[in-house]
């Protein structure tokens, strides 16, 4: 197995967190960042590199697709030539597409997997030779993952599939003492729930035993805590307010 440099200090620890610009991706980057970790920002968004530099501490960006292998396979080089290698993946970029089953196009269904479940796969195959020793993983789930819900087909089936990768891989990468595990969000507060009617948004809240939605920084800081537990490996963590005890 190819040796691969250690981090660049003692508790200095490199981060790459894909879908990064705004919500759930975002606040995780800019945790690390705020407790000195060096970290890559992700997005498909051209001027993320803007965004990185706004950013408190030290942050770059890449601009780059996780469902194009050219870009991952650029991506994955441009880590190891600034970096020498990668100790934290946060798999975080997401698609949702919703619609009943008759609604739902193959396009939709493609696009979902491609950036849901097979962003996730391209990601950690590209930089994971890049990973020593005591690395993490962590991708992010969903509960509609473990529980139907009408119209989520597309959505549903990537983060289902998503488990099952992170167990696999978990038990893959054992060996190299990487780990791998998920946090799965319940109802956040993000651009993507944003759309959603007051009335739905009344309901799930409703089913949520603290009254509430979660917020971007509360995933944030599972997230960091996730990828330093050092014996957790294969593992799902639900932060949804206690929604998966009440469906």
């Amino acid at each position: 197995m190819t040796q691969v440099p250690a981090q660049s200090g003692p508790d200095v620890r490199r981060w790459l967190v894909t879908g990064a610009t705004r919500g759930i991706g975002h606040a995780v980057a800019s945790l690390a960042a705020s407790r000195g970790d060096r970290v890559c920002i992700v997005g498909r968004d051209p001027g993320i590199a803007g965004i990185a530099a706004a950013m408190d501490g030290d942050v770059i960006g890449i601009a780059a697709d996780v469902t194009n292998p050219d870009d991952v396979r650029r991506l994955a080089g441009e880590i190891e030539a600034r970096w020498g290698g990668l100790d934290v993946l946060v798999n975080n970029a997401g698609l949702h597409r919703g619609g009943g089953l008759e609604r739902i196009s193959d396009d939709d269904w493609e696009a979902t997997l491609a950036t849901n479940l097979s962003g996730p796969m391209r990601m950690i195959r590209a930089l994971v030779g890049l990973m020593p020793e005591g690395s993490s993983v962590v991708n992010v789930g969903a509960v509609v993952g473990f529980r139907g819900f009408p119209g989520d087909s597309c959505y549903g089936a990537s983060k289902a599939g998503l488990t099952g990768l992170t167990r696999v891989l978990a038990v893959e990468l054992a060996r190299r003492q990487i780990r791998v595990n998920m946090v799965v969000p319940g109802f956040v507060q993000t651009e993507m729930t944003a759309t959603i009617s007051e009335r739905a948004r009344d309901a799930i809240i409703a089913r949520i035993p603290l009254q509430r939605m979660g917020t971007a920084d509360e995933m944030a800081d599972v997230c960091w805590w996730v990828a330093g537990s050092k014996y957790m490996t294969g593992s799902v963590v639900f932060t949804d307010g206690g929604l998966m005890c009440n469906l």
